[in-house]
């Protein structure tokens, strides 16, 4: 009697993300509901608690995260905020928890509309980290180098991987997702397979960051973001100083300068370099704060973008996201915010047929690239207006649509209505189209109502922090 022939299981769903930094953990979440497996293959050891990471010299100045772009991480990691706050990161109100020195005057602290988180890239790496180690069908794949990928023009089917002190194998994959970050090889790896350039678009101001972390005053648990912005049309170099409060009562001091006016690692020269920009608040500020550590530098934040959503040709099982998509001046604070909406629009289109859905690849890089597109017109839109900035020069177009940017930057500073619509389109919450609404161009037409502030808009207590007293310092040096 013959056996009955078993039924043919159905393989299983794989997915591949390269890199373990925040676009591929965030990858791995939007992948989990949809595969058997996801292996994320990471160069790095990664730490087990907040700790800086080996190749992200970027994570010791500060990181802004949008209410656009912390909504995308809730969603794709439930209880990320709670965990942030529990952690000791702020809820940042907007625009009442900013005093922000903009091109077009001091905007003045109104009711919030929006928020942004503040804490340091290692609290919010851990905390992203942890969620996604806790899905059961995702593997992370530390100190592996990724050698290129398999399949063809038509379709990626997996990487080649060499683990440390191992040999090389292939991880096979129904999608791939490169979330590599600025070291990127996607443009080579698609030459290898015989697909066609992809067109690349660099802006460069020459900005260099430095950053200093400082023991908070105690008694600023409340302390607003103070954020002091350059005038990109002046013809001297842009000069950025900001405060961001962090958890661990630390204030964590960023300053920055474009080409000509660059800051340096000299802890010496911290302080006399914030005083240099549009206001010294924040060198008034940090005067009688105490630092915690010696001065971080970074010097590689070129706005570089790759347009792979136009490629004639695309693979299937093939993505890529975050900064191996496109790269921003970290001065606007859209990377970790552009690459949370990128993870999120990889979810839904994974929501809508699955992970083997044909056309999935093409589809995801073409939403993948709506939020990059309105991060990198704010950004190179402002970038390449500083003196000896690299990249395309502005057309007539170009030069017409700044000036008004200029106008409703400087509207914004007293009305609430601009304001609130510049906010939503800066912190992803919004479409660049929210900018010229009828109502929000015949305001900007018509210009401020109120009379420009004349200093920065702190409160009284706040103003203390500026100038304290005796006892409050001695205060703050028993804390």
């Amino acid at each position: 009697m013959s056996e009955t022939p078993r039924p043919e299981q159905p393989l299983p769903r794989r997915a591949v993300v390269i890199g373990g930094g925040l676009a591929g953990l965030l990858a791995a979440a939007a992948l989990a509901p949809y595969a058997d497996r996801v292996t994320v293959v990471e160069r790095d050891a990664l730490p087990t608690g907040a700790e800086p990471r080996a190749f992200l010299p970027q994570g010791h100045h500060a990181h802004l995260l949008w209410s656009g772009g912390a909504g995308a991480i809730e969603d794709l990691v439930p209880g990320f905020t709670d965990r942030m706050l529990a952690a000791g990161a702020r809820r940042i109100p907007l625009t009442a928890g900013m005093v922000a020195l903009s091109p077009g005057g001091w905007y003045r602290r109104r009711r919030p509309t929006h928020h942004l988180i503040a804490g340091t890239r290692e609290l919010l790496d851990q905390v992203v980290r942890e969620r996604v180690r806790a899905l059961g069908n995702v593997r992370i794949l530390e100190r592996t180098r990724v050698l290129g990928l398999t399949g063809d023009a038509g379709r990626v089917t997996g990487i080649r991987v060499q683990p440390h002190g191992a040999a090389a194998k292939t991880l096979p994959g129904d999608l791939v997702v490169d979330a590599a970050g600025r070291g990127t090889r996607t443009p080579q790896w698609l030459r290898e397979l015989g697909l066609p350039e992809i067109h690349e678009e660099l802006v460069d101001s020459g900005l260099v960051y430095a950053s200093r972390m400082y023991r908070a005053p105690a008694g600023t648990e409340d302390f607003p973001v103070v954020n002091i912005q350059p005038v990109a049309r002046d013809p001297r170099p842009g000069k950025t100083a900001v405060i961001m409060p962090v958890e661990g009562g630390r204030w964590l001091v960023t300053l920055a300068g474009t080409r000509g006016g660059e800051p340096t690692g000299d802890s010496e020269a911290f302080a006399a370099f914030a005083r240099t920009a549009r206001h010294p608040v924040v060198a008034e500020l940090i005067e009688y704060a105490e630092p915690l550590s010696e001065v971080s530098t970074f010097g590689n934040t070129a706005n570089r973008r790759r347009y792979y959503e136009k490629s004639r040709v695309w693979p299937e099982g093939y993505v890529v996201v975050g900064d191996a998509v496109a790269s921003f001046n970290p001065v606007y604070g859209h990377g970790m915010s552009v690459a949370a909406q990128g993870a999120r629009a990889l979810g839904r289109e994974l929501a809508e047929g699955g992970l083997r859905a044909p056309g999935l690849a093409r589809r995801t890089q073409r939403a993948v690239a709506r939020p990059v597109s309105v991060a990198w017109e704010l950004a190179t839109g402002q970038d390449i207006f500083y003196p000896e900035a690299v990249g395309k020069r502005p057309g007539a177009a170009d030069k017409l649509l700044a000036r008004y940017v200029d106008r409703l930057v400087r509207t914004a500073t007293a009305d609430f209505a601009v304001a609130t619509a510049l906010t939503e389109v800066m912190t992803l919450s919004a479409p660049l189209t929210t900018l010229v609404r009828p109502g929000i161009l015949l305001r900007a037409l018509r210009g401020p109502r109120l009379a420009p502030l004349t200093g920065p808009p702190l409160t009284e207590r706040e103003l203390h922090f500026m100038r304290p007293t005796e006892a409050g310092m001695a205060e703050t040096a028993g804390a």
